[in-house]
């Protein structure tokens, strides 16, 4: 038995039926020209002869006794029959009836008797533009399981480089079994985490003031240096909640602070609204390089004008910009853990500057300030904790906070959640079957009823929009949208910022003998405004 991490743990405690803490995507699979067979049973034999390289497939959750702790994983064997199942859709059925499927079937909650993921294979659909024979795909894992990079990680397993799967080596299991562990021996296993994760705490705490203290030195260093303050509010800023971003355009500074109160920011249903849009890699990659831009860079700033244009039609549109909730990966290069390795921070769309050439120089400004912090404070962040008691409490909150209408309560944080996992570059395949599409498929939270995940994929930018149906009815047109921003993005002219010329040190004029008879001073001349700067678009 291996307990969770406490960060792993939350994902199961804050689960309730309204808000479902399963991660995946909808996949359009296209099957060789000759293909004559039952691609259920050969996607079955596929996942059994792979099975052995996957043990967060081949796990189940143990629950400590009394729920004192957080749980365990144990091995199991997954029966398949149950793990991937064909649901038959109407003849000719499009992206539209696959869409739909997902809304439906996301706030299905996994079985926590078995492993935790399923998959539903959709059969049914129109054949591609030369006749060939489609089918669907839709993933769920649990967030408790895996994050983001772990479930590349799983994928990187699980797909092939070509329509003959590749041969898998494995190695049979050494050493006896071990039988499952006993009431005594699961609190003595939860008693002796505690320890651990209690001792690791407290080593971690020299660490951290350290990081802050050099940070600290940093600031007031440069604030000595050049006779000003500013550096050391910044660290301030930084340390409390990163709030502090600096911004190009109407305005020179923005803080972040509460974010504007839209109808994203509810509590959720049980229902669930989403919508896939893909956008041609190569063409946002040339766009982007024009105006200096990241690709996190230039997918923020088009989800920003979707939003835009979406709360200008159905309002209010906010005066004040919308807020992203962003999430970092704290994993270390390399790590295939299947666990979660993953924090949060905030950052501006730049939603109220109706210019986009000034909203795209905020959000690379905004973008630049955040990475700068988070590379100094992300490794401050614990993905584990003592967990005593904890079950309890998380579960009752969670449940509380939803029928409560606590998120119509508490000051706005973000509006939107919006996450970029990088994925492969080249074609993939899944026992035989080409995969045409990646849709991410994510979490909705109370107080965020909207979760955009993009992830590249064979020279694609697939990104999936997953919303709470009543906070988000309009979800085609959203999508749309998405493409009419990016439309905007390529259309932005390229302004060329000339470099800042260097500051001019002027010698002090050579002082004189003082008159012998006092002299009116003259009135000083009022300084000439400088001229305001053009905002850069990149």
């Amino acid at each position: 038995m291996k307990q969770l991490a406490g960060l792993d743990a939350s994902f199961l405690y804050l689960e309730t039926p309204q808000m479902p803490m399963h991660v995946g995507a909808l996949h359009l699979l296209e099957l060789p020209a000759d293909y004559d067979g039952d691609y259920i049973e050969d996607l079955r034999e596929h996942m059994r002869a792979r099975m052995p390289l996957l043990p967060a497939l081949r796990r189940k959750l143990i629950a400590m006794p009394l729920g004192l702790s957080n749980p365990g994983w144990v091995d199991a064997e997954p029966d398949l029959e149950e793990h991937i199942v064909e649901i038959v859709l109407p003849e000719g059925s499009g992206m539209g009836e696959l869409e739909a499927q997902v809304g439906a079937l996301h706030p299905v909650l996994l079985d926590r008797s078995r492993p935790l993921w399923k998959f539903r294979v959709f059969t049914g659909l129109e054949p591609g533009p030369d006749g060939e024979v489609r089918v669907a795909l839709y993933t769920q894992l649990h967030h408790a399981a895996v994050d983001g990079q772990a479930a590349v990680a799983l994928a990187q397993v699980i797909l092939d480089l070509s329509p003959e799967p590749r041969p898998i080596e494995t190695t049979a299991a050494r050493g006896k079994k071990r039988g499952q562990l006993g009431t005594v021996g699961m609190l003595r296993a939860a008693v002796s985490q505690q320890w651990q994760q209690t001792v690791k705490l407290a080593r971690s705490l020299p660490s951290a003031a350290n990081i802050l203290g050099n940070m600290a030195v940093g600031y007031v260093g440069g604030a000595a240096a050049g006779g000003s303050v500013d550096k050391l509010r910044t660290l301030l800023a930084d340390v409390a909640a990163q709030t502090t971003a600096i911004v190009r355009g109407k305005t020179s500074v923005s803080s972040l602070g509460p974010a504007p109160r839209t109808r994203f920011n509810v509590s959720l249903s049980s229902t669930r609204s989403f919508a896939g849009v893909t956008l041609p890699l190569a063409e946002l990659n040339r766009t982007r390089k024009r105006h200096h831009a990241s690709i996190n860079d230039a997918v923020l700033f088009v989800i920003g004008g979707a939003l835009r244009r979406y709360f200008a039609k159905h309002g209010p549109l906010p005066r004040k910009s919308l807020i992203a909730a962003v999430p970092v990966s704290t994993r270390a290069a390399g790590d295939a853990t299947s666990n979660t390795q993953a924090t949060m921070t905030f950052m501006s769309l730049g939603t109220h500057l109706a210019n986009p050439a000034e909203r795209l120089a905020h959000v690379i400004a905004a973008s630049k300030a955040m990475k700068a912090q988070m590379a100094q404070l992300k490794s401050l962040m614990p993905t584990d904790f003592p967990s005593l008691g904890i079950p309890w409490l998380m579960q009752a909150s969670a449940m509380l906070y939803g029928r409560a209408k606590v998120a119509e309560k508490l000051p706005v944080v973000a509006n939107v959640v919006i996450s970029n996992v990088p994925g492969p570059q080249l074609p993939l395949y899944l026992a035989g079957a080409r995969m045409l599409t990646n849709y991410p498929t994510s979490i909705a939270v109370h107080g965020l009823a909207l979760n955009v995940t993009v992830q590249t994929y064979n020279q694609s930018l697939d990104i999936g929009l997953m919303a709470c149906g009543e906070a988000l009815p309009e979800m085609g047109e959203l999508a749309a949208y998405v493409d009419a921003a990016f439309m905007e993005l390529q259309a932005l002219p390229v302004v060329e910022v000339a470099a800042e010329p260097a500051p001019v040190v002027k010698k002090a004029p050579a002082r004189k003998a003082p008159a012998k008879k006092a002299v009116a001073k003259a009135t000083p001349k009022p300084r000439a405004s400088p001229a305001r700067k053009r905002a850069p678009a990149g």
